[in-house]
């Protein structure tokens, strides 16, 4: 059956949410329009022995058997979903306009739902598209996000947050590099990604490391709990992003997830999703990356990466043995004359740093604990890249110094930028 008489067939019904949908079926998935009958329906797609998510395994069921026409099997489906999941608000509506369709009157059996809110019912069909595009995605777990990434001791699992798909995506450490192992629907801020000021409703894009979660009680609003993110980070806070309260949270108890862009610039996850998430989260520290630019790779250039890492290591050694060295000019090349730090730029750390090394005193300087991440450039209005972003990479290790007065250890984090085919610092401070 072709996507054109597909939409025919079913055209004339006067269910506004039924016919929206069907054109997500039949325009937005990336199958073929002859798979849509009913002896060719990818019914082990929605089996519960997979990996995928039940709760959207039985959402793309009935609306797969919608577009195929089998109302009755899509009521049954719809039914299911609800039972399995009460307060799915999509799953609801999806039901009322089925009955609706049955009665031929549009809202009968919804009204009280939606409450005439247009806003609400475009959030669930954009839920629905959303998910649907992911479920029908062939590289869910194919494909790995294009990063350089080297984890320490403590971390194991990092967490990519894709915001143009919103998915929240777990890996775990291997010595092939990331891989794969969950992915959840998440909603960002209402105004998209990208955030700059307090009350913009926008969810930030960086490098940011999650808190424990928080202990004090919350409103139901905020669903099964919250991890704090740290932003605004160092980075932000140099370019006067202002703002707080990032976190990781759940849902209320009478909302089983909310639209993909409904949020005050949180990341939002359904409870039961939070809840799988909480055995990695409760270590706290975990590497959260939030990207509206993420390129996926395959697992051969994925291993490849891990060489990347290399150039990274080098600079960081050459900048510890030039300290050592106290040969101020040498270890002074290692900076970007961008770079930043609590109390100025280049200039005051330059002059601090001669009159420390002016005696040239002996000192002892230790690395260990090392870990590297990439860090997400944010491209406005989507638009790619030419080529002359420099990368920037997130290097936090333990620091051991020691010298005729002082002896200190610390925990350390540095921004390196890659500029003119070389790495240099931008950032420094305690981690």
């Amino acid at each position: 059956m072709s996507k054109m008489k597909l939409m025919k067939l079913f055209k004339p019904r006067p269910v506004r949410l039924l016919q929206s949908l069907l054109v997500i079926c039949c325009t937005f998935l990336p199958w073929s329009a002859t798979a849509v009958n009913q002896s060719k329906l990818p019914t082990e797609l929605f089996s519960s022995k997979t990996s995928r998510d039940i709760v959207e395994s039985l959402l793309v069921k009935s609306l797969m058997q919608i577009a195929e026409g089998n109302t009755a099997q899509s009521m049954d489906t719809v039914n299911e979903l609800i039972r399995t999941t009460p307060n799915f608000k999509l799953a609801h509506l999806i039901r009322g306009d089925l009955l609706s369709a049955q009665a031929r009157t549009f809202g009968a059996n919804n009204a009280a739902l939606i409450s005439s809110s247009t806003d609400e019912v475009k959030g669930l069909r954009e839920e629905a598209r959303t998910r649907i595009n992911h479920y029908f995605s062939a590289d869910n777990e194919r494909l790995v996000p294009d990063l350089s990434v080297k984890m320490d001791a403590q971390q194991q699992h990092l967490i990519l947050i894709d915001t143009l798909k919103s998915r929240l995506f777990v890996y775990k450490k291997s010595d092939a590099g990331l891989q794969y192992m969950s992915d959840y629907y998440i909603t960002i801020g209402k105004n998209g990604a990208d955030k700059s000021f307090e009350g913009d409703k926008r969810t930030p894009v960086g490098l940011y490391f999650s808190s424990k979660k928080l202990t004090t009680p919350l409103p139901d609003f905020y669903g099964e709990g919250a991890y704090p993110l740290n932003y605004p980070n160092e980075l932000d806070i140099y370019n006067n992003k202002t703002g707080s309260g990032i976190w990781l949270h759940g849902t209320p108890k009478d909302t089983y997830s909310r639209p993909p862009r409904a949020s005050d610039g949180c990341v939002v996850l359904s409870n039961p999703d939070l809840k799988k998430l909480q055995p990695i989260l409760t270590a706290g520290n975990i590497p959260v990356i939030i990207s509206d630019t993420v390129q996926w790779i395959d697992n051969t250039s994925a291993s490849k990466k891990i060489a990347e890492i290399e150039p990274l290591n080098e600079a960081l050694e050459n900048w510890r043995t030039d300290w050592v060295s106290q040969n101020t000019n040498a270890y002074l090349s290692n900076y970007s004359k961008d770079f930043f730090y609590s109390d100025g730029k280049l200039r005051e750390w330059s002059e601090h740093k001669r009159r420390v090394q002016a005696g040239k005193p002996k000192v002892t300087i230790k690395i260990s604990n090392v870990s590297m991440f990439s860090y997400p450039t944010h491209i406005h209005n989507a638009e790619k890249t030419t080529g002359n972003t420099d990368q920037i990479v997130v290097i936090n290790f333990e620091q051991y110094y020691e010298s005729p007065t002082l002896k200190n250890k610390m925990r350390k984090r540095q921004y390196w930028k890659h500029e003119n085919k070389q790495w240099k610092i931008i950032y420094e401070g305690a981690a």
